[in-house]
Formats: structure tokens, C-alpha cells, sequence
């Protein structure tokens, strides 16, 4: 789902119900239930050791969880419109909690306290962006296409160091870049909940739906931001 900012007809009725206020605070609370199920599995699967046993005992478990995680989130962003509103929370939890399991290898790759202290980082300029990305009167939707550039960039420096071997000398330029990127997404993406409200203004199952999907965008900004600072300052286990 991908929407000029600027080409939604305002003059459609908005519908009676949640006020955008409102709206907007239930997308971020569903974003916020997909990052504590993201962590709450990590955690647990760290402190139990049922990481190590499952990385250990299936495998190419990781590439099995980037294919899954992948079927979910472009099923959401291409068939989001004829999804159930249960099918859609159904999915986003169910990635949240696969992406946990991923998470989880690397709390045993970087120690906890700069684990935690990264966290509060992210959700400092997470917050700070969404803010502006929400309060701004500027149209974000011109950074798009750039965003876009720098996420095809991130995708292909990632699978070329799979391969390459080297590139990480450019390791810490790429994660300012990734930094770079995602801080404005978060932006770009805060002022998108608007759009979707005024879009599917009188719809309320697409309002449903919509803010779920927007939770989602929003929740994997939020991680691949903290996935970039943790590569970038964060502190690895001897």
C-alpha cells in the first residue's frame, strides 16, 4: 500500500468515531505491543537458552525465519485490503514474534547493558521524529522516492557482504546511512497515519486494518533503527 500524500480527495466524510488523535494513538499502541512481543521473546529466549538450542538443533533456522518474516509483511502491504482485521493482528504478532527469535541471537553477540541503553536511544529519536513527522506541516512524501533509494542501497550492500568478503570496512558508513534512512522513515511514515485516516474516512474495517499496517511500518523503523545503533556504538561480549 502506497499513497501520495497529497492525492487523497479531503472532501471525503470523515467518519464518526475515533477522532485522528485517537487513531493515531491506537497505531502506536499496536506498534507498541508488536516491539513487547519482539523483545519479550528475545528475552525469553535468551535467558532460557532456547535460541541456542532451536539455532542449534534446526538447520538454517535464520534463513526459514527471513523467509517467513518476509511472506508476512509483503502479504500485509499487498493484501491488506482483503484481509479480516483478525487476520491482519493475527500476522503482525505473529512477525513480531518471529522477529524476536532473530533478535534474541544478538543479545548474545552484544552485552545487555548497551543492549538496554541502545533501546532508550532508539525510542529517544524514534520519538523525536515521530513527533515531527506528526506535527509538521512540511509534505514529507518528496523524501520518499530518496528514502527508497536508501533502502535499495541497504538491501544490496547486505547481500553483497554475504558474499564479498571485505566490506565491512564500510560497515560504520553504512550504518549512518541505515541511521540516516530509518530516522527519516519514521518521519515519513508518522505522517502517512494521516493519510490513511482521511483515505479510509467512513470505512471503519479498512480504519482498522490500516492503523495495523501502519503499526507495522512504524515498528520495523523502529528496529532497524536500533539495529543500526547497535552496530554502529554498540558494545560486543569479549
Amino acid at each position: 500500500m502506497s499513497f501520495d500524500l497529497n492525492g487523497f480527495d479531503r472532501s471525503y466524510p470523515v467518519r464518526q468515531g475515533d477522532t485522528l488523535s485517537q487513531y493515531t494513538a491506537k497505531t502506536f499502541l499496536w506498534m507498541m505491543l508488536g516491539l513487547l512481543v519482539t523483545f519479550g521473546v528475545a528475552a525469553f529466549g535468551y535467558a532460557t537458552d532456547l535460541t541456542w538450542t532451536m539455532y542449534y538443533n534446526i538447520p538454517g533456522l535464520h534463513w526459514i525465519l527471513l523467509v517467513a518474516t518476509l511472506i508476512i509483511s509483503v502479504t500485509m502491504a499487498t493484501r491488506i485490503e482483503k484481509l479480516s482485521v483478525g487476520t491482519a493482528i493475527t500476522l503482525f504478532v505473529v512477525f513480531s514474534a518471529l522477529f524476536g527469535m532473530t533478535l534474541s541471537v544478538l543479545m548474545y553477540a552484544y552485552r545487555m547493558t548497551s543492549f538496554i541503553l541502545i533501546f532508550l536511544l532508539t525510542s529517544l529519536y524514534f520519538g523525536a521524529l515521530a513527533a515531527y513527522g506528526y506535527l509538521t506541516k512540511t509534505d514529507l512524501s518528496r523524501i520518499g522516492p530518496l528514502l527508497s533509494a536508501g533502502l535499495i542501497f541497504l538491501v544490496i550492500f547486505g547481500l553483497l557482504s554475504l558474499f564479498i568478503p571485505g566490506l565491512e570496512m564500510f560497515d560504520r558508513g553504512v550504518c549512518l546511512v541505515g541511521i540516516a534512512v530509518f530516522l527519516g522513515y519514521t518521519a515519513y511514515d508518522t505522517q502517512k497515519i494521516k493519510a490513511f485516516y482521511v483515505y479510509y474516512a467512513g470505512r471503519p474495517d479498512m480504519l482498522a486494518k490500516a492503523s495495523i499496517f501502519s503499526a507495522l511500518q512504524l515498528y520495523l523503523d523502529f528496529l532497524n533503527l536500533f539495529l543500526y545503533l547497535l552496530r554502529f556504538i554498540g558494545n560486543k561480549r569479549n
